[in-house]
């Protein structure tokens, strides 16, 4: 039997149907008039509040743009091209003022002067993981900096630094939810999230950041479904076509240089492959990669998992509550 990207293929007008059944029962349920979409001219984001808009219409979605100072040049464009062809309304905040003020910057260019003690100002960085694929070896996060003259060097971190470079750089996405709140708040609107499946299942999202949200609609599609989805949608094609981006670190960076193994199609094939007991001889041979590399894939999404558990989980409760439960 067969093994490919076909195995993938979902009825577009059908999972539009449902997704946005679900947006309409969420609101009836909890009593709010409409939704917060934050928009960063990234594909998830973009389907989310097409979906938003298909199932509430445009006058019952709020759209927010959420810049920083270290944002993609052509981050707000794409937003905005966005917003324009839903026609929704929509607020630019930006969120620099708010990162300075907790010290985000600063925290993170301590982190990276334990290992780069020359890093200052001019300078530029990224952090980056080995890909899976390679070895068996573990792997380490290292530190990619651009010095102002463009020359660059990568180190390895420390454990000290990396955490320290990553709870730093979590401030981006809490301080920009903490808006979308507000904005929810004061419209009496839901907020929204937009993880697809392999960043829902694999914890890619900060706790109370952007995993953070009242509705989650597309944690269910693999990431090429949500491409899909997409051009049902109408998305514009130049969202369609721009590469996916983490848009956190002052320096371009992929989603699977920070994080997975592999771009996204193929960890799409491998994780929806391991969930349905496909043989790795299979995988491989849809995705281009040898057996033992996809069984090295499948052991960094388990470990990923067991890793970032926790961040799907709500507080621990010295004894439970019988009346909360009960609703």
């Amino acid at each position: 039997m067969s093994f490919g990207p076909d195995d993938l293929a979902i009825d577009a007008d059908a999972e539009v149907e449902r997704i946005t059944r679900t947006i309409r029962t969420a609101l009836a349920t909890y009593r709010r008039k409409g939704v917060v979409v934050a928009v960063s001219g990234g594909i998830d984001s973009s389907v989310v509040a097409a979906l938003c808009v298909r199932a509430l219409g445009r006058d019952r979605v709020f759209a927010l743009h959420l810049p920083e100072r270290e944002s993609s040049d052509d981050t707000l464009g794409y937003s905005t091209l966005l917003t324009d062809a839903l026609g929704v309304d929509s607020a630019v905040e930006d969120i620099s003022p708010l990162l300075e003020a907790a010290g985000c910057y600063r925290r993170r260019d301590d982190a990276i002067r334990l290992v780069v003690p020359g890093y200052g100002q001019g300078y530029r960085s990224k952090i980056v993981l080995p890909s899976v694929v390679d070895s068996d070896e573990y792997r380490l996060y290292s530190v990619v900096v651009e010095a102002p003259d463009g020359t660059r060097t990568t180190h390895r971190l420390t454990q000290e630094a990396y955490l320290g470079i990553v709870a730093a750089t979590n401030f981006k996405q809490r301080a920009r939810k903490m808006l979308e709140y507000y904005h929810a708040d004061r419209l009496n609107y839901l907020t929204t999230g937009t993880p697809n499946r392999l960043e829902y299942d694999q914890g890619f999202f900060v706790k109370l950041g952007d995993g953070a949200a009242d509705i989650k609609p597309i944690a269910h599609l693999y990431k090429s479904q949500v491409y899909a989805l997409a051009e049902h949608l109408g998305v514009p094609s130049e969202i369609r076509q721009r590469p996916s981006t983490t848009d956190t670190y002052s320096m371009p960076q992929s989603q699977e240089e920070f994080y997975f193994s592999l771009p996204y199609d193929r960890m799409d094939l491998c994780l929806y492959g391991m969930d349905n007991d496909v043989p790795a001889a299979q995988i491989g041979e849809a995705t281009g990669l040898t057996a033992e590399q996809v069984e090295r894939v499948f052991r960094d999404i388990q470990q990923k998992r067991r890793t970032t558990a926790y961040l799907h989980e709500p507080p621990v409760l010295t004894e439970r509550v019988p009346a909360i439960d009960a609703h």
